[in-house]
């Protein structure tokens, strides 16, 4: 019997062109949140009340930052990349607020930074920040289960080198991850 074998799972990605909801398991609920934060925090809030949920896994697609790193990672740590506000705080730090700069999951070895923006450029920070991959919504399904002191873990499938032919190679990989990660949920589960 696994980890999580009797858990209420919730799984949240934010397209079906990146998971099929016909594919999981129907005791594991799914829900779409859409693209970017705010979307994200929206449909983690609602499946929280929804479904009072015992582990939240985010899985979605991801630009990678170094060329040696692919296929389907387990993130262990998200930040937020595109919060600016110096000189009031540092980069990826929201001023003048209490909770955590950065979240972590028990499992995973991966690091990621979200953003409201699709990286198509090389971004000296993320790897200051030691950033493998970013998206668009881990650090606000993160932020949301931090608030209701549920564990999360987080799959991110690379289908880019985050440069300029991203967007083209997002669109053809898009779904190539799905069966590795119903793979992890198997063994999760």
């Amino acid at each position: 019997m696994t980890q999580h074998s009797n858990s209420k799972i919730v799984v949240i990605t934010a397209l079906d062109l990146e998971l099929d909801a016909k594919k999981l398991p129907t005791r594991i609920k799914l829900v779409y949140s859409g693209v970017g934060k705010i979307n994200a925090t929206i449909a983690t809030m609602r499946a929280v009340t929804r479904y009072a949920p015992d582990l939240i896994i985010n899985f979605g697609t991801a630009g990678g930052l170094r060329p040696e790193i692919g296929g389907l990672l387990g993130i262990s740590r998200v930040v937020q990349r595109d919060i600016l506000a110096e000189p009031l705080s540092p980069r990826g730090r929201v001023p003048f607020c209490e909770r955590p700069h950065e979240y972590f999951s028990k499992k995973g070895q991966f690091s990621c930074g979200s953003g409201d923006s699709f990286v198509t450029s090389h971004d000296p920070w993320l790897h200051e920040q030691n950033i493998d991959v970013v998206d668009m919504e881990l650090f606000a399904i993160a932020s949301v289960a931090h608030e209701h002191k549920l564990p999360w873990l987080a799959y991110k499938y690379v289908t880019d080198q985050a440069n300029h032919e991203s967007g083209k190679e997002w669109s053809d990989k898009v779904n190539h991850g799905e069966d590795l990660f119903l793979e992890e949920l198997e063994r999760l589960v």
